[in-house]
């Protein structure tokens, strides 16, 4: 999400290097490739227009101070503006009331609304460690009801039982009930999606709200959805008191759009974005994190975040004790990595939250991709103990072996076996001069070490 925006952004502030100061003429030529940007990113214009206005307002007559160049002037304005547009500050969940704290989630059909629900379940039950309970009023869709609690058994959340064959009003009455009996602390309600705007699905939606006055009654939309974003979230936000907003498949080819549209329809926070098919690929929106990614400067808090959430930190620190007493790093100490990077949501999200990654050429990009890990996962995993320890031994019959088990070639392998050699001499490093020393190599392509193409561990020749 916002991949293309963030890199039409960079190109105009690159357009301002070396000029002497911001003037109303280059203000002017440069706001208008900044409103086209924001048009082809699925902006509504409305929004692209107010955007664009406030940044001008600000940019007349700004003065560079210091070392500042024009483009850096402006890349501030434009980050501040899209902080602002985002929603100035995270929006926490709102749970003062008297247990349960009930959620409602609303959204139209295909939105992703049912694992939205179960995923704001896990997030709210490991993070927050609350008892969390699930249940699902959407009677019309085949197989809604099932899908929930499957999912509900997938995170171990306690699941109330219902039916096509019952009201949804009743439904929801009764999860209320259950969830008091059994001293939950979260009712996470599931709502029937609508095909479109139903006027008798909203009258529906309207009185289960009415019966269990949930505190946080939460709109789920699918960030692909570009422009009609705007008309559904007003929509819905006549309908429903609406408290807040949940953007999924921002890991899809999304433009982004509606992200920037929906705070300046309805003014309602956005809350979490979904990021993956994945259970635990659900994170709270961080407005000045996200307008930090668009403009590619990284979301090194979040990827910390999430490293200390889903890395397994014992292991972590195994491998760290065993490279500084300079005992080696083997093919099953890689394997371990790929596998630790899996967890993080692969490659790609990880590059997504470095900074500088936008400068990278995209010849390297293409070859940073989490296909290319699946098969370097699958050929070390074709190997056997000795030769994952040993890799010297790796020659042409068991290279054979290994191409034909991982359904790859031996040119994969070949391929393998020399960036993995370039790893293990970086790791050598590493234990030699400590990771201090290392940290002097990131100054060249926004954090990077040097290396092949720039990548760590020769990843650069991955292609």
């Amino acid at each position: 999400m916002f991949t293309n925006l963030g890199n039409r952004l960079n190109e105009i502030v690159k357009s301002l290097s070396g000029r002497g100061r911001l003037t109303e003429d280059n203000i002017k030529e440069t706001l208008r490739s900044v409103r086209i940007a924001l048009l082809e990113a699925d902006v509504a214009l409305p929004v692209a227009k107010q955007f664009v206005e406030k940044i001008r307002e600000k940019a007349l007559g700004e003065k560079v101070l210091g070392s500042l160049t024009p483009g850096q002037a402006l890349i501030k304005l434009v980050h501040d503006e899209l902080i602002a547009a985002l929603g100035q500050a995270t929006a926490e969940l709102n749970f003062n009331t008297t247990p349960p704290a009930v959620i409602l989630v609303a959204g139209l059909q295909g939105s992703g609304k049912t694992t939205t629900a179960a995923k704001l379940a896990n997030l709210i039950k490991t993070r927050l460690n609350k008892k969390v309970m699930l249940a699902s009023t959407d009677v019309y869709r085949p197989a809604a009801i099932k899908q929930l609690e499957t999912l509900a058994q997938q995170i171990d959340a306690d699941f109330y039982p219902s039916n096509i064959k019952q009201n949804p009003i009743k439904i929801a009455k009764g999860a209320l009930e259950y969830a008091k009996k059994q001293f939950m602390d979260v009712l996470i309600i599931d709502s029937a999606g609508r095909l479109h705007i139903d006027k008798e699905m909203m009258r529906e939606i309207q009185k289960i709200h009415a019966s269990v006055n949930p505190i946080e009654t939460l709109f789920v939309i699918d960030s692909m959805i570009g422009q009609d974003a705007v008309n559904l979230a007003k929509s819905f936000d006549e309908t429903l008191p609406l408290t807040g907003v949940v953007l999924t498949k921002t890991d899809g080819d999304a433009r982004g759009g509606a992200a920037l549209s929906v705070w300046y329809t309805i003014n309602k926070p956005i809350k979490f974005i979904g990021t993956g098919e994945k259970i635990d690929a659900f994170e709270t929106f961080h407005p000045d994190r996200i307008a930090s990614r668009i403009l590619g400067m990284g979301d090194i808090v979040t990827l910390a975040e999430e490293v200390e959430q889903k890395v397994d930190q014992q292991k972590a620190l195994k491998l760290a004790k065993k490279i500084k007493k300079g005992k080696g790093f083997d093919l099953e100490d890689f394997l371990e990595q790929l596998e630790q990077l899996g967890k993080l949501g692969g490659m790609g999200k990880l590059l997504g939250k470095l900074p500088g990654m936008n400068k990278l050429p995209s010849m390297v990009k293409d070859q940073m991709n989490d296909k290319k890990f699946a098969h370097m996962k699958a050929m070390i995993q074709s190997m056997t103990s000795k030769e994952r320890h040993f890799p010297n031994v790796i020659k042409g019959s068991r290279k054979r072996r290994i191409a034909n088990g991982s359904g790859t070639t031996i040119q994969e392998v070949n391929r393998l076996l020399k960036q993995f050699t370039q790893m293990q001499k970086m790791m050598k490093k590493m234990s030699k001069k400590g990771m201090g020393k290392m940290m002097q190599q990131f100054q060249n392509m926004g954090g990077m070490p040097k290396g092949n193409s720039g990548m760590p561990g020769g990843f650069g020749d991955l292609g």
